[in-house]
């Protein structure tokens, strides 16, 4: 078969690839479409084994809600640099992987990157493809999914910071109320900005409980306070352990002066509860040596 350039053009939109790595490949397939796109593959994973070790410190945290609200995933995704995270093939990578997620609902990462992909393949190897046409090192770091009466998202920072909240509805017909859906946004902002660990105290663990109470105590005690008044000053300590890390107990921050749960009882009353929710911050977790100092 012929190669031309109307078969190269072709080939390229399949795949994303260059035009003369198009050609070679068409050449060494002696014109066949289908050999062609696996040469590529081929190629690819190659490329992306050389690069797999570098750094993927850059990258983004993408969401997407199902069209009802009821079901909505969030990914982080991570690349070698700031300008590759921002080019409209990465983000849209990004925003497919997280529609993929919504739909398939994978179990973890290997049951992700082992599904089925919507052009043949699997996850993985759409993935390598990207590697080869983007190059750069792209890795998929995680991903959470949530399922209810209403998900919500909110992506801070270009990407740098997302939230997934899954919420309780006195009534569905509550999805749509304006008002609701200004009160979620606010939560979902306010869990982004102020890193809550917990929705409300009865979800922190009795471990975490008595660790926090030990090393209040023995800060009390090497401050030389009596100790007839040190179960009160601990007390005291835990009382502002859950104002900072249970997000019911958080002071609003668009109004510090009343409580996240005041917040939620003044402009929803009964018709919303928070069930739970997910925090993302880009490369949390990473080893400070694979991290850009900025």
């Amino acid at each position: 078969m012929a190669v031309t350039a109307a078969t190269i053009k072709e080939l390229r939109e399949k795949t994303g690839v260059g035009m003369m790595d198009c050609k070679r490949a068409l050449v060494e397939a002696g014109g066949d479409m289908q050999e062609a796109v696996k040469i590529l593959r081929k190629k690819g994973i190659a490329t992306a084994q050389k690069k797999s070790a570098r750094a993927a410190s850059e990258g983004l945290i993408h969401s997407f809600i199902a069209d009802d609200n009821t079901v909505g995933a969030m990914v982080e995704v991570g690349c070698e640099t700031d300008f590759v995270a921002r080019t409209d093939d990465y983000i849209a990578l990004v925003n497919d992987l997280a529609k993929h997620v919504v739909e398939f609902a994978p179990a973890d990462n290997n049951a992700l990157l082992s599904s089925s992909w919507k052009g043949g393949g699997t996850v993985k190897d759409f993935i390598v493809e990207k590697v080869a046409k983007l190059g750069e090192n792209i890795q998929f770091r995680r991903f959470v999914r949530y399922e209810g009466a209403l998900v919500s998202s909110y992506i801070h920072a270009g990407g740098k910071v997302g939230v997934l909240m899954e919420l309780g509805l006195e009534s569905q017909a509550d999805s749509s109320d304006a008002e609701i859906e200004e009160v979620v946004k606010d939560l979902c902002m306010q869990v982004a900005a102020s890193a809550p660990r917990f929705v409300r105290r009865d979800e922190v663990s009795d471990e975490t409980l008595a660790a926090e109470r030990d090393i209040y105590r023995s800060q009390v005690l090497a401050q030389g306070k009596p100790e007839n008044i040190v179960d009160k000053i601990v007390d005291g300590k835990m009382n502002k352990f859950y104002s900072e890390n249970c997000l019911l107990e958080q002071a609003f921050v668009k109004e510090p002066s009343i409580k996240v749960m005041d917040y939620i009882d003044g402009r929803a009353k009964a018709r919303l509860k928070v069930v739970r929710f997910a925090r993302f911050q880009l490369g949390e977790g990473l080893p400070e040596s694979g991290r850009k100092v900025k």
